[in-house]
């Protein structure tokens, strides 16, 4: 299924992640301020999708939930795609899950994109009773009540967390049979589970290029073994940053980066990486073949390939990060706007296997 609103047709499409988490004892208030700014640039700029993604008791970084904060948005986002990248949909109800996503397609006119993803924190699962050895059945069980109840269907289960006889929606989404599923996956399991489950693999931004190229032929290997088409299109997040030389780029954005990932390592991110992979390293070699940090000549050059290589068509930009100043991130904004966009954009893609 392919993104609805204003990128609905178009070969490569472009968004915005809002991190929407901000420094701890700080006016979240006007943090969330600073996060509309950036949506209304992207918006007017032609931009096609926005999202903001979702995790409990975050230690480190204050963070809203993203469901509230996304109806906010949706007030204001004419006819772009907005996008829960993700609901962590291991830690709910299915009937509460499909209500919200129902309704959020409801607030958007349908232009709603579903993002999920199994979790992977310990004080996540722990707070909300689940089992680690739990979290794959959870997940995937979830998901398919979500998925048949956002379809219309009239769904029983009898789960120790969920019991439904004949039960339906009864506002169910605009999009039928249902808003596009996106499952964010970071293990080689995941990828192949997403390749199975979803409409397709939402591309995290924290992996190596090497770990993502190979992951996603076999995304694409793993759809065509289960008799499946190819998936409608291929989103890439990436942190992304973008001045004048590389080493305002450099100086401007790698102590924000630094600080969000040594936050998502004692969180345990990086172990849920296929190999021994590890945020605490120096930020210079943890930014190599990951971040996307530079003038726009050097965006350019490290974005074309996963374009005309790799075949990404939609593009997700986080370029803002706790504690950073809203006009450094907006300054970003604008330089990737005007000179990366327009070359990444034009690109075509690789010719069709």
């Amino acid at each position: 299924m392919e993104t609805p609103g204003r990128g609905h047709g178009k070969p490569v499409k472009v968004g915005l992640f809002l991190t929407n988490q901000h420094p701890i004892g700080s006016d979240v208030v006007a943090g969330q301020r600073d996060q509309i700014e950036m949506f209304r640039f992207a918006r007017d700029a032609g931009w096609d999708s926005v999202f903001a993604g979702q995790h409990y008791l975050t230690e480190g970084m204050a963070m809203p939930q993203p469901i509230p904060f996304l109806s906010r948005i949706a007030a204001e986002s004419e006819d772009m795609a907005v996008g829960l990248g993700i609901m962590l949909l291991t830690l709910y109800n299915p009937v509460d899950a499909a209500e919200q996503v129902a309704s959020l397609d409801i607030t958007t006119d349908g232009r709603f994109i579903f993002g999920v993803g199994l979790g992977y924190r310990e004080a996540e699962n722990n707070a909300f009773g689940v089992a680690n050895n739990q979290r794959v059945r959870r997940f995937t069980k979830n998901l398919d009540i979500v998925t048949r109840l956002l379809a219309g269907e009239s769904v029983t289960a009898d789960l120790p967390w969920c019991r439904l006889d004949d039960a339906k929606l009864t506002a169910p989404p605009v999009q039928q049979p249902r808003p596009p599923i996106w499952i964010a996956a970071d293990a080689d399991k995941a990828v192949r589970r997403a390749a199975r489950l979803a409409d397709t693999w939402m591309i995290n931004p924290h992996a190596t290029v090497d770990t993502i190229v190979r992951q996603l032929a076999m995304f694409r290997e793993e759809r065509a073994s289960e008799g499946l088409p190819p998936a409608s299109e291929i989103p890439l997040m990436r942190e992304v940053f973008c001045a004048p030389t590389r080493a305002e780029a450099a100086n401007l954005a790698l102590p924000y980066l630094e600080k969000k990932y040594q936050v998502y390592s004692s969180w345990g991110q990086d172990k849920a990486l296929p190999g021994d992979e590890s945020f605490v390293i120096p930020i210079e070699a943890l930014e190599k073949d990951r971040f996307v940090v530079g003038t726009p000549d050097d965006c350019i050059a490290q974005l074309l390939p996963w374009r005309t290589t790799a075949g990404v068509d939609h593009f997700i930009f986080r370029t803002h990060w706790s504690g950073m100043p809203a006009e450094v991130a907006l300054a970003s904004m604008k330089l990737l706007n005007d000179e990366v966009l327009p070359v990444v954009l034009a690109a075509s893609g690789p010719p069709p296997p």
